[in-house]
């Protein structure tokens, strides 16, 4: 069994992955890289930021450890470390849609 102080370490540190998915450019930036890396200069073109905001959202990510990037020449690539992230989404989206049904039986 875990300790108090583990347990607390354990949601401190989910609690930090959750707030660094928290913007909609972030959720933006992970659907993007889902389908495949992309270059700083490409998700600057998707999010219609300037490059300064999206690197600043990239480094959120990726402190938070949900991205990683690779320097190749003047470009930096990045890359979901891990893809069960998009799980999470899933399920957010399944609260959504129960708050949509509830919401809904209401107005009837």
């Amino acid at each position: 069994m875990k300790s108090d102080n583990d347990r607390l370490a354990l949601y401190e540190a989910r609690a930090r992955i959750i707030k660094a998915m928290a913007h909609p450019s972030r959720l933006i930036i992970i659907d993007e890289l889902a389908k495949e890396e992309r270059c700083v200069c490409e998700l600057t073109e998707i999010i219609g930021a300037d490059t300064s905001t999206v690197s600043k959202h990239l480094s959120v990510l990726r402190n938070a450890g949900i991205v990683l990037d690779e320097k190749r020449g003047n470009q930096v690539y990045y890359r979901l470390r891990v893809s069960c992230i998009l799980d999470f989404f899933g399920c957010v989206e399944s609260v959504m849609q129960a708050v949509a049904r509830d919401q809904m039986r209401l107005v009837r």
